[in-house]
């Protein structure tokens, strides 16, 4: 189950990341809003002071799920670039050097890019 879950996350961590930094973003804003003009925000909002209390919570909700959301973006963006900068590589020994560090990172990336590590092995004759 723990497989479908993961892989299922792999296949769509760049939509998902993007969805991650646009809700992030604006509870984050919301956050900060309440935290630092709390008074601006309760009078022009109609904000009750019960709301007002939450808004530590919201502050940090909105940072985590817009931090999340930047590291796996970022994440995703260098791993692709590593990736699709080896599979250029027309020579099997510089293949080779980076073969280990390759399968490492396309491990992480959707099943389009295992598909184009394997179609490069075979194409230079790697088992």
């Amino acid at each position: 189950m723990s497989g479908k879950i993961t892989g299922f996350f792999r296949e769509y961590i760049f939509g998902m990341s993007i969805i991650a930094i646009v809700v992030g973003l604006p509870i984050l804003f919301i956050g900060v809003l309440w935290t630092w003009f709390g008074d601006v925000a309760k009078d022009l909002l109609n904000l009750t002071d019960d709301v007002i209390t939450w808004n530590l919570y919201v502050l940090i909700v909105g940072f985590i799920v817009f931090g999340i959301g930047i590291y796996y973006l970022y994440d995703f963006i260098v791993k692709k670039k590593f990736v699709l900068k080896e599979l250029q590589t027309k020579k099997r020994s510089e293949f080779l050097k980076r073969h280990s560090e390759l399968k490492e990172s396309v491990r992480h990336l959707p099943s389009k890019y295992k598909e184009m590590v394997k179609e490069k092995e075979k194409e230079l004759g790697i088992k």
